[in-house]
């Protein structure tokens, strides 16, 4: 017998000591069903047919194939987790090991409530022990993540936090979250049969239906928790603060602030006597370009710069706190729409903590930064010099757009993010646990 025909035997099994007029009628219907649109779809009608009935709250599984890593768009999916732990049954799915302690102490979230499952895939597994890299899929091969979305089919809702477009949706009511669609249409590409398209920020949202032609339903904006207790505001100090990965390919543009920081430093050297630059972000252990970045400054000994690699989250707090201005360059000289900034959790990280962000104007930057205003954004690289000398020059303007960037930075807060997530599934569990229609799905 196939596992879904054994999950509906037993279904069907204690719905018959429970309420057998009840599983009567649902026998009937859940019959008509299979053999017309197939035991998925009798399956999910009887999944939901629990909750109607008020037996359990609604399972729901959030996926993300790189789970296992600390990373801004990881953070998103587990602040979702941890906002709906309470109302749904909640399990995260990765491939490689990673645990609700770990998940909890990188994002300093709440998950007790969860549980984590690991989905080994042989295929990445035989290839690649480490990363699950979609890229090694073609069209010649068997869709690996078929396993994926076969287990999506165990839940009542099933979230796709990966942007990984190869995983056909099987739940009742899915959703696919875009923090931006890097991958044209192509082989596997499935996100058209999710039946709600979650976007971060209005740059994705244009190039979903740019790329994808296809339209996003509900924008929510990334959580970011960076605010300090009250209270513990610190002086500010003579430091330029990057807060961004390094990534292998170079986008987030850490070797040219250090070119502009020395050109800073030769342009103006009295005023740039008393400040550095700290170059923080995180890393895998095996990175050629955090190698160069290291033999760029070894090269230059005298440049005030301090590179950061993996630091604790305390650490990264208390950078903020002390740092009076904020560089990000991601997106500069870019073609690619998908290297430019898609929002900027670090930017309003800084913000919140009136570290003043100077930043490219592109991209999810332009709804952060208020230009003039909460922050400056710039074009080229002689604006950023002399945007970063003006407000070197003048502390006064300095603390008074600072303090602007403290207050626009709390409209992108973990409270609004998850008072949204909560408002948005508060409405779907409503309608899936009302007893009309309770018919079939559609087909797919």
């Amino acid at each position: 017998m196939k596992p879904i025909e054994a999950r509906i035997d037993n279904f069907f099994h204690v719905l018959g000591r429970r309420d057998p007029a009840s599983g009567s009628r649902i026998h009937s219907l859940t019959k008509a069903v299979a053999g017309k649109y197939g035991a998925q779809s009798a399956y999910n009608l009887l999944l939901r047919s629990e909750v109607v009935a008020g037996w359990r709250k609604p399972t729901l599984a959030l996926y993300d194939h790189t789970l296992h890593l600390i990373g801004g768009g990881e953070k998103y999916g587990c602040t979702m987790a941890s906002a709906l732990q309470e109302k749904f049954d909640v399990t995260l799915i990765a491939h490689r090991p990673v645990t609700l302690a770990n998940l909890m102490e990188w994002y300093d979230i709440d998950l007790s409530r969860c549980r984590v499952k690991i989905l080994p895939l042989d295929f990445f597994d035989k290839k690649d022990p480490g990363p699950i890299n979609p890229d090694l899929v073609s069209d010649r091969s068997e869709n690996p993540f078929l396993a994926v979305s076969r287990e999506s089919g165990n839940y009542d809702f099933f979230i796709n936090n990966s942007m990984l477009e190869m995983v056909f949706p099987l739940s009742n009511i899915s959703l696919f979250v875009c923090h931006f669609p890097e991958r044209q249409k192509g082989s596997y590409f499935y996100v058209q049969h999710y039946r709600h398209l979650i976007y971060n920020s209005r740059y994705t949202a244009e190039w979903i239906e740019k790329k994808w032609r296809l339209s996003p339903s509900h924008h929510i904006y990334p959580p970011v928790d960076m605010e300090p207790a009250p209270g513990q505001m610190l002086a500010k100090e003579n430091i330029i603060l990057s807060v961004a990965r390094f990534e292998s390919g170079g986008s987030k543009q850490q070797a040219e602030m250090i070119a502009a920081f020395a050109r800073l430093r030769a342009k103006a050297p009295r005023e740039l006597q008393n400040w550095k630059l700290i170059l923080c972000g995180g890393s895998a252990s095996a990175n050629p370009y955090l190698e160069k970045i290291r033999a760029l400054l070894k090269a230059q000994p005298d440049l005030p710069i301090e590179l950061k690699i993996n630091i604790p989250l305390n650490e990264l707090k208390e950078l903020y706190a002390r740092s009076a201005l904020f560089w990000h360059f991601c997106g500069l000289q870019q073609s690619n729409p998908a290297h430019v900034e898609h929002f900027g959790m670090s930017t309003v990280e800084a913000m919140q903590n009136q570290c003043l962000p100077i930043v490219f104007d592109g991209g999810g930057q332009r709804e952060i930064v208020e230009n003039g205003i909460s922050g400056f954004r710039f074009a080229n690289i002689s604006q950023l010099l002399d945007l970063t000398l003006q407000l070197i020059r003048d502390p006064g303007q300095r603390q008074r757009s600072s303090r602007a960037a403290q207050l626009r930075g709390g409209n992108f807060t973990r409270a609004i993010f998850t008072e949204r997530v909560r408002d948005l599934f508060g409405h779907l569990a409503e309608e899936y646990a009302s007893a009309a229609p309770l018919a079939a799905p559609a087909p797919r």
